[in-house]
């Protein structure tokens, strides 16, 4: 990264100027630059992954602080407005990220002696605060032990992909963070890279800690924790696995194998056995049932070249299809929810059917499941791509902003931008991450948003005899407009958090704000360590 004081020395040409260092305009940067193309890639804000990012504790709370702060008002300057020329017309550039809203955070952490305790850049700790964020674009208790807690949740709300389509937990609506990102690639490992290969940590096992968390350790462990604004697992086979692998891009990186896929049914936490010794040595089922999920397993894998056996079904939901299909309820539930994760009211049967195949698919390629989850989060994906880019030259500037971009009026083609300084900077392609536009230029994109929920926990959602289980859980809706809920649990060994503790992601599609969609959930799960103090005992 160029220091802002070297900014003026910038060239004042490029062929590709990328604003935003998210992972689509990361990978579009590193790809640019290994074919030979002279690449500018700067971002306004001072870390990369813009709404990929991972923050340490600190890091987070600061950007929470800074977000509620900073006011969306352009200081207009002359000086860049003087440089459009008649025949030019000029697009400003927002200097603030509105795609994030209804953020709030607050903690049930146990209180102790050590109020001075503070990782550096840390904020004062407001154990009943609530942050809103200015508007952006556009039941039953669970079979849980009563000693289950939750200490930290955050909860936000921010827009998902485009689409032409006792524990302490500290709650974010989808919200981008801000602060300095942690380098961790000095400490990772490097190794030859084969055609095939991903590094995968292994995992090393910890003795569950007795002694309960309180705020003022998760202050002071606050730069182990990196905390993803996007929860995402990458499937084993998918595309993004084969184009790290492919660009070699991997050797930045390491990952771990999710370890368990589980279920929420009937108020109760399960596993679900999913390979085929999972499925054999698995004793929640029967052999019955063993042998009928073997067989539709075995179906799913090879259900192109059997169309007799789903043809008459396809105007069905998948979830229908399967009640047709020599399946008891339970495997009906783990396949549906589990295996394929597909809605239970929208899913058609080849949707449903493709999911089941593409899950078998990725079985066994690094682990007995299909996913896979980048140690210290996923924001050190765009920091991968953005290493391969200054590798074949590309130039980065952070805390760099672009002012506008230049227009020219006769043929509607981009030609420059002109950044803070005023330098104008020519280029012959421009890729500009939306949260930079405005509202009215992105009207006819069409948008969904997702809420999103961070919580720091103490115990797992369910027990095992290791405490460093890597766990993804789909709560299906119960009610009409409501939508599924993903949970993924990390544990310490991931390098996103301290030990003793779990970070849990939970992430939907909006209906409501994140918190009203994402509270129950949490209820369900988690017991809020304030409770336990004051000994309100329940069934959780």
């Amino acid at each position: 990264m160029l220091p802002v004081k070297m900014a003026e020395s910038l060239p004042s040409e490029f062929d590709v100027i990328v604003i935003g260092t998210g992972l689509p305009e990361s990978i579009i940067a590193a790809a640019c630059s290994r074919s030979g193309q002279r690449v500018l890639h700067v971002d306004s804000r001072s870390y990369y992954g813009g709404n990929w990012a991972s923050f340490s504790f600190s890091g987070l709370l600061s950007w929470l602080k800074e977000y509620k702060e900073n006011s969306d008002i352009v200081t207009e300057s002359s000086t860049w407005q003087e440089q459009i020329l008649e025949n030019e017309e000029a697009i400003a550039l927002s200097k603030k990220d509105k795609t994030i809203q209804h953020v709030e955070i607050f903690s049930y952490a146990s209180q102790d002696s050590h109020e001075d305790v503070e990782e550096a850049g840390a904020l004062q700790r407001n154990h009943t605060s609530v942050i809103s964020a200015n508007p952006t674009e556009a039941a039953n208790s669970a079979g849980l032990p009563p000693e289950d807690e939750s200490l930290l949740t955050e909860c936000f709300e921010m827009p998902a992909e485009q689409t032409p389509s006792s524990q302490s937990a500290q709650v974010v609506n989808d919200a981008e963070v801000t602060g300095e990102k942690e380098n961790h690639s000095e400490d990772k490992t490097s190794e030859e890279e084969t055609n095939d290969y991903v590094p995968i940590a292994t995992d090393t096992i910890e003795q569950p800690k007795k002694n309960r968390i309180t705020y003022s350790q998760i202050i002071k462990e606050g730069k182990r924790f990196n905390i993803d604004l996007v929860s995402k697992l990458l499937y084993s086979r998918g595309l993004l696995i084969d184009l790290l692998i492919k660009s070699n891009v991997s050797r930045y990186a390491e990952f771990k194998n999710i370890t368990r896929i589980l279920a929420f049914r009937e108020g109760r936490v399960e596993q679900v056995p999913c390979s085929r010794a999972d499925v054999f040595n698995s004793k929640q089922l029967t052999m019955v049932e063993k042998r009928m999920l073997m067989k539709f397993l075995t179906f799913c894998m090879e259900f192109e070249e059997h169309p007799d056996e789903y043809k008459a079904y396809e105007d069905v939901t998948f979830s229908e299809y399967l009640k047709t299909q020599k399946l008891t309820p339970n495997l009906q539930y783990f396949v549906l929810h589990s295996i394929a994760m597909t809605s239970e009211s929208t899913s058609s049967t080849i949707d449903g059917l493709q999911a089941t195949k593409n899950f078998l698919h990725c079985l066994g390629r690094y682990g007995n499941t299909p996913f896979l989850f980048p140690l210290y989060g996923q924001g050190e994906l765009p920091q991968c791509f953005c290493r391969m880019c200054a590798v074949f030259g590309g130039i980065y500037c952070l805390h760099h902003s672009i002012q506008c971009l230049v227009v020219d009026k006769e043929s509607r083609k981009c030609k420059a931008v002109i950044d803070q300084f005023g330098q104008r900077i020519i280029s012959k392609h421009f890729l500009v991450e939306d949260s930079y536009f405005s509202e009215n230029m992105c009207s006819c994109v069409q948008y969904r948003q997702i809420s999103r929920a961070v919580l720091i926990t103490d115990r797992s959602v369910l027990k095992t005899d290791s405490d460093q289980q890597i766990s993804i859980l789909t709560i299906p809706a119960e009610e009409a407009g409501t939508f599924a809920v993903r949970v993924i649990e990390l544990c310490s060994s991931t390098m996103t958090c301290m030990k003793g503790t779990y970070l849990v992601h939970l992430t939907c599609t909006s209906s409501k704000t994140a918190r009203q969609d994402l509270e129950p959930i949490v209820q369900k799960l988690f017991t809020p360590f304030t409770e336990m103090e004051n000994g309100k005992k329940n069934n959780w």
